[in-house]
């Protein structure tokens, strides 16, 4: 049974430089469960540490947080004793008894990675930084990346854009915006990119512009697969005009990839005026 300091040390390290870990703890639970308030259990892709009393119930919480691990989720969830998940407020003021999990990812910030250091790229990796997100900007023209101009802490990279590509980075959790100053460059950053396994790539452009990069590449060989994973037109559909708006739509797809949900507004007057034009 691990202790608190190994728990808090596994969590610091996961926080810094992964892999990525659900944190299980116990919130809460009706009286009468035999159940320690406050017991953590960290669950990992292929192991465990720590415990909140076994059981199936723990078992149920150990297959619900791996499985939410690439969801990258933050949330309470009901269970009964016996390990059944219960959803929704109704279902869970009518159980005969709960137990509270709050399971949240521990994990190194996600990466923006954006390729192009125009008005759309300032503006795309402002936000992400805004969101919490390590930003990186790539350009090859100094006027376009450099310190100065960029308002908020992003690494600065100037210099070809293939080879910087091929260096930098890419894991499951980073998120490339490629959004540079045409589609020659955008191929040849999609080229270098695709097959690397990133949680999101997106491409500025229109549908033909777009289709004649994804075409070539296919052309060359590149995993089919992968080309059809590339989020382009980019972004969610909301009239985005503006460089600013258009960082809106670029980071609420990447949102959604990341935490899921039904990219709809909430409401239903929102749900009608979202509604297909006519």
């Amino acid at each position: 049974m691990a202790n608190a300091t190994e728990i808090a040390r596994a969590l610091l390290t996961a926080a810094r430089e992964g892999p990525a870990v659900a944190s299980c703890t116990v919130m809460g639970a009706t009286d009468g469960v035999d159940i320690s308030l406050g017991a953590k259990m960290l669950v990992y892709a292929d192991s465990e540490l720590g415990d909140i009393g076994g059981g199936a119930l723990e078992q149920a919480v150990i297959d619900f947080a791996r499985a939410s691990i690439p969801k990258h989720i933050v949330q309470t969830t009901a269970f009964t004793p016996s390990g059944d998940l219960v959803e929704g407020r109704r279902a869970i003021e009518s159980a005969d008894a709960i137990v509270e999990i709050l399971v949240e990812i521990v994990e190194p910030a996600a990466t923006l990675l954006v390729v192009g250091g125009g008005h759309v790229g300032l503006a795309v990796g402002q936000l992400g930084a805004m969101l919490g997100m390590e930003v990186a900007i790539i350009d090859d023209r100094q006027d376009y990346a450099n310190e100065d101009r960029f308002p908020y802490e992003a690494k600065v990279i100037c210099g070809d854009f293939g080879e910087e590509l091929e260096q930098f980075p890419i894991t499951a959790n980073t998120f490339i915006v490629l959004v540079s100053r045409g589609h020659k460059v955008d191929e040849l950053a999609l080229r270098t990119v695709a097959e690397r396994g990133a949680g999101y790539v997106g491409m500025i452009g229109s549908k033909r512009r777009t289709r004649t990069v994804l075409q070539h590449l296919a052309e060359e060989g590149l995993d089919p697969e992968a080309l059809d994973k590339v989020f382009t037109p980019i972004g969610l559909d909301i009239g985005a005009e503006t460089p600013e708006e258009i960082a809106v739509s670029v980071l609420g797809e990447i949102i959604l990839v990341r935490r899921g949900g039904g990219a709809q507004p909430m409401s239903e007057y929102g749900r009608l005026l979202a509604s297909p034009r006519r």
